[in-house]
Parts: C-alpha cells; sequence; structure tokens
C-alpha cells in the first residue's frame, strides 16, 4: 500500500474510532473477575487490580511477519529491509497452527492466569481485524482475526487477555515518528536514503499517527469482550522529546471509558499517575523496583536465550538457532519474582507456522506440574 491509499484508508476508518460493543458496560462480570464479583459491582477496576496482584504469571506471545524470518522481532530494523520488501512477508504469513485454544490451555496447564498478545509490534503489521490499514492477518493468506481467537480462548478458560500494542515505534506508517523529531536512534531503520514510504518532511504530520494509534487501540478496546488490559511499548520515544504530543492521557481516558475495568500499562511508567501496573524486561527491573511506590508490576522475560547470530535484545519473536530456558531455569524466575512481590510475564516466540516451539510446550507443562505439585 503506498502513501496516499495508506492514508486515504486511515480517513474513512476514522469516524468509527469508538464505535461497538467492549463487552464491559453491559455489568456481566468477566469470566477471569468472577470470583471478585462482589467486588466488581462495586468496582470493577479495584477487582481487577486484585486479581492481577494474585495471578503470579501469565504467557506473553509475540507473533508476526518477523517470526517468517526467524531473527528476532526487530529484524526489519537490524537488516534495514525495506519497507516494499519487508510487506511481502504478508504474502507468506498462513499461520496453519497457530491454535488459540492450545495455546490458552498450555498456560492455563503451566499455572498462568493470563495472556498478553503483540496485536502490533515495530513493524505495523496487525493480528486483527483493523479498519485504520490493510496491513494486517485478514488480508494474509491466514485471513483470520488472530486477537479475537486468542480472546475467545482465553474467555472459555477464564483467564484474562491483555492486548500489547506497539505504541511509540512504527517503522512502516507514513507519519511515525520521525528521527527529526525524535532523540531514539532506532525510532526507524537507517534507510539511505530514506525509504519513499515515508512522507517527507514538508508534508509530515505527526498528528495523523496519533489519529492512527488512537484509531487502533478503540478498536482493540471495542470489538473483543472485556479485555484484562492494554500494554502499551516503546516508551523510550515519547521519553525522548514532547511526550503530550503522543496525547496519551487523552488515549487512556478513552480505554476507560470503553473498557472500565481494564488495566493499564505503559512499560515501566509514562504516566505512572494513570497508569495501573509496570512491567519491566531484566535490565529495567531495579529502577522500576525503586519507582514502583507500591504499584503492581510484573518481570517480562523470555524463553528464548541468545544463539550466537542473534542481535543483541532481540529474544522475544522466534530465532531460529537460540536456546530455550529449562523448567528449572523457569522456576527460578518464578521464585524471583514473587520475591518481588511481581508477576512473571513469560513469552514465547512461535514457530512461523503459529505453533509454539516442542521445547517450550515441554517446559511449561513440567513447570505446571511442579507448580500443582507444591501447591
Amino acid at each position: 500500500m503506498n502513501r496516499r491509499s495508506f492514508i486515504t484508508s486511515l480517513g474513512g476508518a476514522l469516524a468509527s474510532a469508538c464505535t461497538g460493543t467492549s463487552g464491559a458496560a453491559t455489568g456481566s462480570v468477566p469470566p477471569y473477575l468472577k470470583r471478585l464479583a462482589d467486588i466488581y459491582a462495586r468496582d470493577p477496576r479495584a477487582a481487577a487490580l486484585a486479581w492481577f496482584r494474585e495471578a503470579r504469571s501469565g504467557l506473553f506471545i509475540h507473533y508476526g511477519l518477523y517470526s517468517l524470518l526467524g531473527k528476532g522481532e526487530w529484524v526489519q530494523y537490524h537488516e534495514r529491509i525495506p519497507i516494499a520488501e519487508y510487506a511481502r512477508l504478508k504474502d507468506r504469513f498462513t499461520a496453519e497452527k497457530f491454535d488459540a485454544r492450545a495455546i490458552a490451555a498450555l498456560a492455563e496447564e503451566a499455572g498462568m492466569r493470563y495472556v498478553t498478545l503483540v496485536c502490533k509490534h515495530c513493524d505495523s503489521f496487525c493480528l486483527w481485524d483493523t479498519k485504520a490499514t490493510d496491513f494486517n492477518s485478514l488480508n494474509s493468506p491466514a485471513k483470520r482475526d488472530l486477537v479475537a481467537e486468542m480472546s475467545n480462548a482465553c474467555s472459555e478458560r477464564g483467564l484474562g487477555f491483555f492486548v500489547f500494542y506497539e505504541h511509540g515505534f512504527d517503522w512502516r506508517h507514513p507519519h511515525g515518528p520521525a528521527p527529526w523529531d525524535w532523540k531514539v536512534k532506532s525510532v526507524r531503520p537507517a534507510y539511505d536514503p530514506p525509504d519513499p514510504f515515508y512522507a517527507p518532511r514538508e508534508k509530515y504530520d505527526f498528528n495523523n499517527y496519533v489519529e492512527y494509534i488512537d484509531k487502533g487501540v478503540s478498536e482493540l478496546c471495542s470489538h473483543y469482550g472485556p479485555i484484562a488490559g492494554v500494554w502499551l511499548d516503546g516508551i523510550a520515544v515519547p521519553l525522548s522529546g514532547d511526550k503530550e504530543r503522543f496525547r496519551v492521557p487523552e488515549l487512556y481516558a478513552r480505554i476507560r471509558r470503553l473498557q472500565p475495568h481494564a488495566l493499564i500499562c505503559y512499560k515501566s511508567g509514562l504516566y505512572p499517575e494513570l497508569e495501573d501496573f509496570m512491567a519491566p524486561e531484566q535490565p529495567q527491573i531495579a529502577a522500576a523496583m525503586k519507582n514502583r511506590a507500591g504499584k503492581p508490576m510484573e518481570i517480562c522475560r523470555t524463553m528464548q536465550k541468545h544463539g550466537p547470530n542473534a542481535p543483541k535484545g532481540a529474544l522475544w519473536g522466534w530465532l531460529d538457532d537460540a536456546e530455550h530456558v529449562t523448567p528449572d531455569e523457569v522456576m527460578a524466575m518464578l521464585g524471583d519474582a514473587a520475591s518481588k512481590s511481581a508477576n512473571l510475564l513469560l513469552n514465547v516466540g512461535p514457530l512461523p507456522d503459529g505453533s509454539i516451539h516442542p521445547a517450550d510446550v515441554a517446559t511449561l507443562k513440567e513447570v505446571g506440574r511442579r507448580r500443582r505439585a507444591t501447591g
């Protein structure tokens, strides 16, 4: 899709930014909060916070076009793959073995209480039926809404379902964060010359991107039942400049209207007074612990380890040469998180076809067995 068709598609979609029914305002208690129905009746968000503090662990899922290359979720950035070339991966995305029900069952067997699905990462490919762009799973050979499938599977098992949305970075959007605006090297791949898909500086309009964000998050909060929360990422970008330009408080207010019980997280805290929990990765834990001020927290870890060819920091999407953690290591991660009064959000990077790596399946099953044995 060229820049003009992208903007035309976005303009036609913005009019319906807050349409649809979330299911949160109907009065029914979300399945994962049934045990806290009394609290939910008085204060849905308080019930969700009480549930989250007791959840202990959840499953993180990084799956998208990057999975097809087996080089991690930042492969477009590290290898400077041109936008048009990267977009052709969409024609190979079948997700033929992405089985949401099996994944939810595995998470439950491992003792996890929720699933966090990466719905859109830095590469801008969306796993749901979005009207903001045609760069999505419905317009791939998969022809499926993976967000709907995962949401439904979690609901069936009484698991919470969080939607992850890459907010601060977008390597495809013509008006996405640009290097002249934000002091983050990785805001875009270092294309030389700049990729022609991007709006030139004299026509660049960051508000166009903010409207796109608002549309995507509003869709996720409007059409997938009562979600457990919204998990935003890319915090380095708004922290590197004038964060007010992102209009995040307004976005949070919209989420609260659409899903009154849903929890909000922006990594280690962009607007801490407005967010419900923190979610640092391993290098950020010490700072998060210092600044959490009693706020709930989850620690993000991954089941992959660096292989010899893995780019630094890219451990979340599937790596074809990665080692995988053992049950002993996962149990140690759980113990470490518990010692910090935090949950463990443990990531899997599904294979290109959407299936979970056999080593991770075996480990999660064994972890579940051990957790049940010890109570």
